[in-house]
């Protein structure tokens, strides 16, 4: 078989930055996939409640099987043996999410076929390629431990990747992890600007001037005695509102910024834009100021379904529908786009003009909308 140009074997293989993990400016080594996951889904309430909206409706998204309630239905909504937690289709949509692949693992009963099915870490699974360059197994590494997937035995049931595109890599795909960096990095600055605000009484420093008319100024112990009063008795957010008892020529010159010369709150405003942005959740939706009214935050929902959730969970779908025909032959499994609400006036309004088309008749009105016999 000949292979095409961009699988050819070279001399040397280079070494390359896991996709997970992205450059900082300057040059700087690439940060973690762990170092991201806890800036963004552990530190920053913007990109949580992002992540989360989609991982829970993703999760929660109705899905039926074909033929109708299938056993490797139950499977899809399982946490383990016996766990509790999120399902994994939720927990899919997450590894997607952040880091652009997904990994089950399946656990076959005694009987041959899948008793539970178990997502991996994504950022503990790497790929062994062979001399061509293609993937020839999965290996799974929890600290000591590993486990290796030859890639043959995937098509029968081993293990599942599900992963998204990614323009530079052959086995890896790109999460949003790499996108919304830069914004949530601006966003935590900001908040703890905003909280070291808080601790210095809520405003900028001042400035205490020495106005000695005779030109002497401040020994080096007199200096510091000073600056170790004010720390004490005037700094902090326990220290707000006392006021402050001069003498010896002393005089208080407060010094504060405008919201206009450092434009903060528009700042973090535009942040958390470019984040759910990044995720692809409508601003709307996360309470960021903006076009809030109720027709805007209706069809910001349903965007957000058709575009961001429904895309996921067909895709997961599909994947696992392939995977799992290895176990339950002519099985398959989809989304069910009828049974969400959020997709409601879509659906009414294609109702509306198939009724008004006067010159279709009964069945063809029915398969126009996509109803069985």
């Amino acid at each position: 078989m000949k292979l095409p140009f961009w699988r050819t074997k070279s001399a040397a293989p280079s070494p390359r930055i896991p996709s997970w993990a992205t450059p900082w400016q300057g040059g700087e080594p690439p940060r973690s996939y762990e170092a991201q996951v806890r800036d963004s889904f552990l530190t920053n309430p913007v990109a949580a409640r992002a992540i989360r909206m989609i991982t829970e409706s993703a999760g929660g998204a109705p899905v039926v099987s074909a033929p109708g309630d299938h056993p490797a239905l139950a499977l899809l909504h399982s946490c383990g043996f016996g766990a509790s937690g999120p399902g994994l289709l939720e927990t899919l949509a997450g590894h997607m999410l952040l880091h652009g692949n997904a990994y089950v693992d399946v656990a076959v009963g005694s009987d041959g076929l899948p008793a539970a099915l178990f997502a991996l870490r994504p950022e503990r699974v790497s790929v062994e390629v062979d001399g061509e360059g293609w993937p020839a197994a999965y290996v799974y590494r929890a600290g000591t431990a590993l486990r290796r997937y030859p890639v043959a035995a995937a098509v029968g049931g081993g293990l599942l990747h599900i992963r998204s595109f990614h323009p530079t890599d052959d086995h890896h795909g790109a999460g949003c992890l790499g996108a919304a960096s830069s914004a949530v990095a601006v966003h935590n600055a900001a908040t703890r600007w905003n909280k070291a605000l808080l601790d210095n009484a809520a405003r900028p420093s001042g400035a205490l001037v020495y106005g000695a008319k005779d030109g002497e100024r401040l020994t080096a112990e007199q200096f510091e005695a000073l600056r170790a009063q004010v720390a004490e008795s005037h700094a902090g957010r326990m220290n707000a509102g006392r006021p402050m008892i001069l003498e010896g020529g002393l005089d208080w010159k407060p010094m504060s910024w405008t919201p206009a010369d450092m434009d903060f709150i528009a700042g973090k405003h535009a942040a958390a834009r470019e984040i759910a942005l990044a995720f692809g959740v409508p601003p709307q939706l996360l309470g960021i100021p903006g076009d809030a009214t109720y027709a805007n935050y209706r069809e910001a929902n349903a965007a957000f379904w058709r575009g961001t959730v429904v895309p996921l969970v067909r895709k997961t779908a599909a994947a696992l529908t392939v995977w799992l025909g290895g176990r339950f032959a002519g099985v398959r499994i989809e989304a069910d786009l009828e049974a969400l609400p959020a997709l409601q006036p879509e659906r009414d309004a294609l109702w509306a003009r198939l009724n008004a088309a006067g010159f279709l008749t009964d069945e063809e009105r029915r398969r126009m909308a996509g109803v069985g016999d």
